[in-house]
């Protein structure tokens, strides 16, 4: 599961409060997200000292934000403070985040992903740096190698970046796709992963998925469309999006993101849309609906719920706790 994006005074007592409870219902994984307001690498380390068998993952930190040497040694810290517990999912992030945010350039994603995992593959393992890329160096930094696995995971969702993902990566992380490329995705990894003369049985394939267990279908369509509606304008997403069969859709919001008219941008995602990538409904109908993506290759489902009503995120959650579901995944 993924927590609400709780921020400010408190924030981090909330997210503790959900995370054991989630534990204490069966829950394998939780998968923070790091989109500001609260570190979540250092959430992470509050995480890991509070539960006792849970694995944290981030997903995802950008990989521009933080400098190999950061990241390892961040990750060597968590790692120690719960061997084996920790998963580390990096990404490009957006244009607003990375210019924006940050004032940096979100210059050569493909190059900045793929130098960074091996550079932190290269600390974590205890070698001395003497690396010059095309967006990175980094020489004579060395710290101890790390006594337990840390899977570092790759969010991906074009060919060039899931390719990358299955060539240099311990996993991948989807997001936000119609279920109508479910299998095109998932194969296209797959075939990458073979490509690359490595084993699938040892990459993880995760997933986020927008949830919300409810008989009113149409406000939580609406609540996708007010968190949701503004990723369809990075480019990243706005062009997967077309090339996943929603050209007209993807050019007005790309066209209304511009203007920062959101209204306009939430309008474009009529509800077929909506239902194709969220999973809304009764529990039956998302059961059934998770329980395809599993079929379908996807290891590790990460449930994030749309309602900010805490009786509505229990029961949602509640739907996939082990003890209520025939799946062992979530």
């Amino acid at each position: 599961m993924t927590p609400p994006f709780w921020s400010g005074a408190g924030a981090v007592e909330r997210n503790i409060e959900l995370i054991t409870w989630a534990e204490s219902i069966g829950y394998q994984d939780v998968w923070l997200a790091d989109r500001g307001g609260v570190d979540a690498l250092t959430l992470a380390a509050v995480v890991l000292g509070r539960v006792d068998r849970i694995r944290v993952g981030i997903a995802v930190v950008p990989a521009y934000t933080r400098t190999p040497a950061v990241f390892a040694a961040t990750v060597a810290t968590l790692a120690d403070i719960a061997p084996e517990r920790f998963a580390l999912g990096l990404g490009t992030s957006s244009e607003r985040m990375i210019g924006g945010w940050h004032g940096l350039s979100l210059d050569r994603p493909l190059a900045r992903m793929r130098e960074t995992t091996i550079l932190l593959q290269q600390m974590l393992a205890g070698l001395k740096t003497d690396f010059d890329g095309a967006t990175l160096r980094s020489h004579g930094y060395q710290q101890p190698a790390t006594e337990s696995t840390v899977p570092l995971l790759m969010a991906a969702l074009g060919p060039k970046m899931l390719d990358l993902a299955a060539e240099v990566a311990d996993g991948v992380i989807l997001n936000l796709f119609p279920l109508s490329v479910l299998d095109t995705v998932v194969g296209r990894f797959r075939d990458a992963v073979a490509r690359h003369r490595r084993g699938i049985d040892q990459i993880e394939i995760a997933s986020r998925f927008q949830v919300m267990v409810t008989d009113d279908v149409a406000s939580a369509r609406d609540e996708f469309r007010y968190q949701f509606a503004p990723y369809y304008a990075n480019p990243v997403y706005n062009r997967f999006l077309s090339s996943a069969g929603y050209p007209d859709e993807a050019a007005i919001i790309l066209e209304a993101g511009r203007s920062r008219d959101w209204k306009r941008a939430r309008a474009a995602l009529p509800d077929e849309l909506v239902d194709s990538i969220a999973v809304i409904g009764d529990r039956q109908h998302c059961v059934e609906r998770v329980e395809r993506y599993v079929d379908a290759g996807i290891t590790t489902p990460i449930l994030y719920c749309l309602s900010d009503d805490p009786d509505m995120q229990r029961e949602t959650f509640s739907t996939f706790a082990p003890g209520n579901w025939s799946r062992s995944y979530v």
